[in-house]
């Protein structure tokens, strides 16, 4: 049998440009996955959503600079409550300059805006354990 892979997406603090994490969702659904989109939260609603929904990733989405600031605060709130097993992903315009940063934060890929949705799919896919 075949995991469901669950994913909360959410925009990144207060960030109004929601039209792209909607698109995502809608693509990761239909690529089977199960998709519980929040909508717009900090870190701390986002990490008690995948708690509470037992996500396998998290999903970012920001196209208003708040990426360095917000994104870290993600992982490291899942490291704190032993849930570093939940895998984050950003999306959105981020400087080339920001994205080894990030990855270092714990930020498993950074996708822009011309990403093939496939690439993304395959690329969550990838880094989900299948048991």
């Amino acid at each position: 049998m075949n995991k469901i892979v669950r994913v909360i997406m959410a925009k990144l603090g207060l960030d109004i440009h929601w039209r792209g994490a909607v698109t995502v969702s809608r693509f990761l659904s239909d690529a089977g996955m199960e998709v519980i989109y929040i909508g717009n939260a900090f870190p701390k609603q986002i990490v008690k959503a995948a708690i509470e929904e037992s996500a396998d990733v998290v999903g970012l989405s920001t196209l208003c600079g708040n990426h360095l600031a917000l994104a870290p605060q993600v992982v490291d709130l899942l490291r704190e409550h032993g849930m570093e097993h939940i895998r984050v992903f950003l999306g959105g315009v981020i400087p080339a300059r920001d994205i080894p940063k990030l990855k270092s934060s714990g930020i498993v890929e950074v996708f822009g805006p011309d990403t093939p949705m496939k690439e993304i799919i395959n690329r969550i896919l990838a880094s989900v354990p299948v048991n």
